[in-house]
């Protein structure tokens, strides 16, 4: 479904990604894990077009993305929850989630997938009206995913989306990563630094450092493999 080959990226003269080659196929799980600095963000943000890569290639599809605009490739089907959330402070739970939609014009699919989306999540339902810079950061990151969930993608990238959040919603954001792969089919590319907890609702990973894909296998191997034992999982 998306391929990444040999992929180059650099921010002014650092080179942020070294000859990165990634596969993740429909109706996966796909995590990658990695030191801060590693590389995992900009991995994202050159799959989404916000900081194409130099060089190298991008399919989705078996279509080339690597020199496309952000949107367009919104409107292939790939969509990016951003580190550290990013919602509309000032908008309204629901005019977030119509601005996650912005780019579709099927109305009665829309309000399908609001429908869908309060049903994830309910404490966004009941606070439909309030301010999302209002909320909490467990709940600000409900809806950061909702309103990718709302341009319906096939492809759902999520970057660090445990960041900052206490144990127990860490939990329920994880078990609703894995129910929205089982019930819509969504394939999900998933950028933690929590390794333990992205490998085991993973079913393959990544190890990446200093921009190089170092290690790659089943997300059981890598939970039982020494060197990630040691090195992401503090055993």
């Amino acid at each position: 479904m998306l391929k990444l080959t040999k992929v180059n990226t650099f921010y002014g003269n650092i080179q942020a990604l070294k000859d990165l080659s990634i596969e993740i196929n429909e109706g996966e799980i796909i995590t990658l894990i990695g030191a801060n600095g590693a590389g995992k963000t900009t991995t994202l943000m050159s799959i989404s077009g916000v900081v194409p890569p130099r060089s190298g290639e991008i399919t989705f599809d078996g279509v080339p993305i690597h020199a496309m605009s952000p949107e367009k490739i919104v409107k292939m089907g790939l969509c990016q929850v951003p580190e550290g959330r990013r919602i509309f402070p000032h908008l309204s739970i629901l005019e977030n989630l119509d601005m996650g939609a912005y780019l579709r014009e099927d109305k009665e699919g829309v309000q399908q997938d609001l429908e869908y989306v309060m049903d994830l999540f309910p404490i966004l339902k009941e606070r439909r009206h309030q301010a999302g810079g209002t909320l909490s950061g467990g709940e600000q990151q409900m809806l950061a995913i909702s309103r990718a969930l709302m341009a319906r993608p096939r492809l759902l990238l999520l970057d660090e989306p445990s960041l900052g959040l206490a144990p127990l919603i860490i939990r329920q954001i994880f078990d609703i990563i894995t129910r929205i792969n089982k019930e819509s089919g969504t394939t999900i590319f998933l950028v933690e630094q929590n390794a333990n907890l992205a490998l085991k609702s993973a079913h393959r990973g990544y190890v990446m450092e200093n921009g190089v894909v170092t290690l790659s296998d089943t997300a059981e191997n890598l939970l039982a493999n020494e060197e990630v034992k040691k090195a992401y999982l503090g055993i």
